[in-house]
């Protein structure tokens, strides 16, 4: 799977017409997550791509661990960098259940 966010208001978010999202926000740890994703991606701000997935593919560059439910979201740790987030309930546009991992890598667009 794949979206195209980009920085608004301070925060990452993107649109997916098809799943009916505009602007949604990344949140609470996310965005820091994205940060380092992207630290070697050249205006990055502008936009980029994020593949995603719920097995591994080749060239991931993170592997999401999940970690609790909590108000209708899922909290992931991404262990290798000791960090933490949490995917609000858009996340089931994507996945019918939350995956006990996921993974991921940015791209230059």
């Amino acid at each position: 799977m794949v979206i195209f966010p980009y920085r608004e208001q301070h925060t990452w978010v993107f649109d997916d017409e098809k799943a009916g999202l505009v602007r949604e926000p990344f949140v609470q740890g996310v965005p820091a997550m994205i940060d380092t994703l992207v630290a070697d991606i050249p205006d990055a701000a502008t936009g980029f791509r994020l593949l995603f997935s719920a097995t591994p593919f080749p060239g991931y560059q993170a592997e999401m661990v999940w970690v609790r439910e909590e108000y209708g979201g899922n909290w992931y740790r991404w262990e290798s960098k000791n960090m933490e987030g949490w995917l609000c309930p858009a996340m089931f546009k994507y996945f019918t259940a939350a995956p006990r991992k996921f993974y991921c890598k940015a791209e230059q667009i």
